[in-house]
């Protein structure tokens, strides 16, 4: 008999035991029980129940009303942590509320297994703001939206950046150009300056003067430079080669040109400086500033007035410029290379900056 009521005892002690482990508890609570108006809380409901249960919460939207007064902002899916044979979910409203008083919250009801169990009620405060009405201008409205300061700091980057995209651009357009046309990368232009033919006589015959004053000492090498400097003259005025002429040869070049001027003093001049050259005959001074002015007067009679002007002249190609060509592939490879860093480069510069306004 003892026996049976040991056992009988036993199973009474397990029944409660089991049946406290499936118990479903719900607890409702508020993280601030004092708040502003306008401020936001939380309202949190949570719920242990037996894993493998059915929970069904109660049906709160957002800008649902709780309690009059108090409203529903956010409800979020709840969250959920299994422990051993138990489930324990919490689920977190956000609430707010804009009008002063005390709420009492009623307590919640949920179902496990379409069982309704209740949490517990909660207090909230809603406090307001205290106003100095009796000085109504301290009040300011709302300020518009601000744009945000200048900062070259910000914006210097990306300027340094365009310059740069812009420097490979050009650069290029540059060489895209330059091997369009099959030109090489870097022309080099020499600057001639020419000068009429007789400026250049003029300025011979003035050094020729200067270097001679005393030509009783070398007449032979006065004649020789001063003829010379005539011979030269003739063959850039005329055009025919007057340094390979004989004096007959010379005059009769003139005489078929129709240029009759200064025929004979010219005739003279070269005469005397023949027979100085060659019969080593010696002129007296009054003779050669005679021959002197006369080469100079031949000059002014027969010069073509004109300003000297300047002539470019473009070089062949040198050996390393036909290198530059021969390596056409190489170049184009790096234009294309340069292209798309500068695309690159563009794209980044031009989404900071909307990043920057925006």
């Amino acid at each position: 008999m003892k026996r049976n009521a040991k056992y009988i005892l036993t199973l009474l002690l397990l029944s409660l035991s089991v049946a406290l482990k499936a118990q479903v508890t719900v607890e409702q609570t508020v993280d601030s029980v004092a708040m502003l108006i306008g401020e936001q809380t939380k309202l949190r409901l949570t719920v242990t129940f037996p894993k493998g249960s059915k929970l069904q919460w109660p049906r709160l939207k957002e800008r649902q009303y709780v309690v009059p007064g108090v409203e529903i902002v956010e409800s979020p899916a709840p969250d959920t942590l299994s422990s051993g044979g138990e489930m324990k979910v919490e689920k977190a409203y956000t609430i707010t509320s804009f009008g002063e008083r005390l709420y009492a919250i009623p307590a919640l009801t949920v179902k496990v297994n379409g069982k309704p169990y209740k949490g517990g009620t909660s207090a909230l405060k809603v406090i307001t703001v205290d106003v100095d009405t009796l000085h109504p201008n301290q009040f300011f409205p709302p300020k518009d939206a601000q744009d945000n300061p200048f900062e070259w700091s910000e914006w210097s980057p990306y300027f340094w950046l365009s310059v740069l995209v812009l420097l490979i651009l050009l650069g290029g357009a540059y060489l895209f150009v330059r091997l369009k046309e099959n030109k090489p990368i870097i022309t080099k232009v020499r600057i001639v300056r020419h000068v009429p033919p007789h400026q250049r006589a003029l300025s011979k015959i003035e050094t020729i003067k200067r270097e001679h004053l005393q030509v009783s000492d070398d007449q032979k090498a006065y004649y020789t430079q001063l003829t010379d400097t005539l011979r030269q003259y003739i063959k850039e005025r005329f055009g025919f080669n007057a340094l390979e002429m004989t004096t007959d040869q010379i005059i009769g070049h003139l005489q078929a040109a129709g240029d009759r001027k200064m025929i004979d003093e010219l005739r003279q001049l070269f005469q005397t400086a023949d027979l100085v050259k060659f019969a080593k005959y010696s002129t007296q001074l009054n003779e050669n500033d005679m021959n002197l002015v006369n080469a100079v007067n031949f000059i002014d009679e027969t010069k073509q007035e004109g300003q000297a002007v300047e002539e470019k002249i473009v070089p062949r190609l040198s050996d390393d410029d036909k290198k530059v060509r021969s390596n056409r592939i190489t170049i184009k490879t790096l234009l294309w290379i340069g292209g798309v860093v500068a695309s690159l480069l563009l794209a980044y510069i031009i989404y900071n900056v909307y990043m920057l306004l925006v």
